[in-house]
């Protein structure tokens, strides 16, 4: 193991579906992020050109938190997440010791103070990390609820919302947050009496009964590529500029046949 990263050990796993699953490690040592960076992480192994199998994923957890969490979704051909699904409460993971990305909320103009939040799936845990911290900073006294936060969660199963619940008791706790998951396979889902749709085609419906527009907004889209690149152009079309519009697309490779 080099001297950048930590070997952190899994100390809780949630299995939410087949395929999506939760862990928290235990770094090890300090670890300080900003809500919205990623950690990069790696398991013992090489790939094909002789790199170390590694690679980003955002963080859950807000900086408040002493163990750092994550939401994965397995893809069945990709070279990390298999490995990484193997992993259970006690085993070990390697962590670099610096976290990167700038997916970080944008407070700096008290004018816009509407933050428009977009995901899929897995993309929702940037957001979570968003609304864990602030929400402490307002039991404390330290943030005012002058800025308001408005997230579109879609999946194509109810299953498939890691945080649903705890999205949705903060939403009853606090007047500055607003959370609205959406399915868009409900046939695939009989007991879910939620929104449904594609959370793109929801977008313009919930920027309108939320009042977020392109003056007094940030719009936030994380998650499958398609989505991000639908999402931007409804929302350019809506009136929003290229600035203010901040994007983390997580790559999905292609399904192999079988």
């Amino acid at each position: 193991m080099s001297d950048k990263h930590h070997r952190a050990r899994i100390t809780k796993r949630a299995d939410f579906a087949p395929d999506l699953w939760m862990i928290r490690i235990d770094p090890g040592a300090t670890f300080p992020f900003l809500p919205g960076q990623y950690a990069t992480l790696g398991v013992d192994g090489l790939d094909a050109e002789g790199r170390r199998l590694e690679r980003p994923y955002s963080i859950v957890s807000s900086p408040h938190e002493n163990e750092v969490e994550f939401f994965f979704e397995l893809v069945p051909h990709g070279a990390t997440t298999p490995p990484l699904y193997k992993l259970q409460v006690g085993d070990e993971v390697l962590m670099r010791k610096v976290p990167k990305g700038r997916f970080m909320m944008d407070t700096s103009n008290p004018a816009r103070n509407h933050h428009l939040l977009i995901c899929t799936v897995t993309g929702i845990a940037p957001f979570v990390s968003y609304v864990r911290f602030l929400f402490k900073e307002w039991k404390e006294g330290k943030f005012s609820g002058d800025h308001k936060l408005f997230v579109l969660n879609g999946a194509s199963r109810s299953w498939e919302f890691g945080y649903e619940q705890e999205l949705a008791k903060f939403a009853q706790e606090v007047p500055w947050f607003k959370y609205v998951p959406t399915v868009s396979r409900p046939w695939e889902d009989e007991s879910w009496k939620g929104e449904t749709g594609r959370v793109d085609e929801l977008i313009r419906k919930y920027a309108d009964l939320w009042g977020c527009t392109g003056q007094n907004s940030t719009a936030y889209l994380c998650g499958h590529p398609d989505m991000v690149e639908n999402g931007k152009g409804i929302l350019k079309r809506a009136g929003f500029q290229k600035e203010h519009l901040k994007e983390e697309i997580y790559w999905i490779p292609e399904k192999v046949a079988t």
